[in-house]
């Protein structure tokens, strides 16, 4: 037994993995994903070579991928090494044109790293010994990006167009993309491109379902920001991001301001992280947003099942008042719901006595796994703005167990006497609940 117990425990964690990961392995087949990193991702090739299985595992389970690596610190050394001195202004460096082959140079060198990397693992993914699916062209047209207050920036571009057909046609095929940060204009001259711009146009222009950046770790960042709060975070944020952070959360924002619904930021150095973020409800890394991840909104018909989930173990406990499946059906316009990402993880209730003009809140509840979030107290302030907006004056409700928490939302204990008549009929004295009353 002592043996077989570890082993019993391994199997529930691999079977409760497996049943939490497969509606993600549906929801991402063939979905387009453009995941981008900065020089300093390969510049530790051992646990690079972790993401490079990984991202394999994510073409294999049905993504489409585009990759974009940047080349920044391999550009700095080229260019130390060939005695040239860095030039920058507002955050871009100045490519001159002597500087064309060194860098080439190098971003041609981590491309054939990158390529060799890929081409191996798939090679052994497929079990054929063959190299196969990984595919890299001049997918960018370029364009200088000019003289920006009176300096020239030289070789430096932007990106200027996207050949979306020519990727689509790519990913179609199976392969994995590879994108460098280097690109031509119509006329032949070859520019330094800023990689965090090729993989923000690359999923802009494609409707990339995901921008994904392999990054720079940072902690205590929260694991879902809205776009004001990315933005608040890079206005007044005392600790200094890296040049890679910052340049990531940037394009975040601009991306998910030019239609991308999700941008990921995922830390390069955690092994399986990028697999934990895209396969798991709740990630490892930090989603950003244009729209909600997780919202309060009516229940719908849809909701049912997860809101008897929540409710059903209280109930059993006798924390809250049985219903039956019918009764919540028919109360169903009564309830709100917290979704996240598809899921239920909170609901409560409010059923209106206008000629009183009071309303009873019930079955208030929030799922184990995400009650430290403040969610309860947003359900609670959700469910008051729509009691003052129906002209009533108060809010009651009975507890047996939960009191605590409604007195420090500003609830004080009423008599059983200064409820609406109706509500006191229906009154269990059996359970001998308390009855709590805030006045809006």
């Amino acid at each position: 037994m002592d043996v077989a117990s570890p082993l019993l425990s391994s199997q529930q964690i691999l079977v409760q993995g497996l049943r939490n990961a497969v509606p993600y392995i549906r929801e991402h087949d063939g979905k387009v994903f453009v995941l981008a990193f900065g020089g300093e991702a390969l510049d530790a090739p051992e646990r690079f070579s972790q993401v490079v299985r990984d991202v394999v595992l994510l073409a294999d389970l049905g993504a489409r991928l585009v990759l974009v690596p940047g080349a920044r610190p391999q550009i700095n050394r080229r260019l130390t090494q060939a005695g040239m001195a860095q030039k920058f202004h507002q955050g871009l460096r100045i490519t001159e044109f002597e500087m064309i082959d060194p860098v080439t140079e190098a971003v041609g060198a981590l491309q054939f790293d990158l390529l060799s990397w890929l081409s191996t693992r798939l090679s052994m993914s497929s079990g054929s010994g063959l190299a196969q699916r990984v595919l890299t062209g001049n997918f960018v047209t370029a364009k200088p990006m000019g003289v920006i207050d009176g300096v020239d920036l030289g070789f430096t571009g932007s990106v200027r167009r996207v050949d979306v057909a020519g990727i689509r046609d790519a990913l179609g095929d199976g392969s994995i993309v590879v994108q460098s940060n280097l690109g031509f204009s119509p006329t032949g001259e070859l520019y330094n491109l800023r990689a965090e711009e090729v993989a923000e146009a690359l999923a802009v222009s494609l409707g990339a379902d995901k921008l994904i950046f392999l990054t720079d770790p940072v902690d205590n960042l929260p694991n879902v920001m809205a776009l004001n709060e990315v933005q608040n975070l890079l206005d007044h944020t005392v600790t200094p991001f890296s040049d890679e952070f910052r340049l990531h959360l940037e394009s975040a924002i601009r991306a998910c301001s030019r239609g991308v619904d999700r941008v990921h930021l995922v830390d390069r150095d955690d092994d399986g992280a990028l697999l934990v973020e895209l396969f798991t409800r709740d990630g490892s890394g930090t989603l950003i947003s244009s729209e909600p991840f997780e919202k309060i909104r009516a229940a719908s018909l849809n909701d049912i099942g997860g809101i008897v989930a929540l409710i059903e173990p209280l109930e059993q406990t006798g924390v809250l008042v049985r219903r039956s499946r019918e009764q919540l059906e028919l109360e169903l316009d009564r309830f709100v719901v917290i979704e996240r990402d598809g899921d239920v993880i909170g609901c409560a209730a409010l059923y209106p006595y206008p000629e009183e003009s009071t309303a009873e809140l019930a079955a208030l509840v929030v799922h184990p796994a995400y009650q430290r979030g403040g969610r309860a107290g947003r359900l609670l302030s959700f469910l008051e703005l729509r009691a003052r907006a129906a002209q009533l004056s108060s809010l009651f409700l009975l507890s047996t167990q939960t009191m605590a928490f409604f007195k420090e939302k500003g609830f004080v204990e009423e008599s059983l006497a200064r409820l609406p008549a109706e509500r006191q009929a229906l009154y269990n004295f059996k359970r001998n609940s308390k009855i709590f009353k805030k006045c809006l």
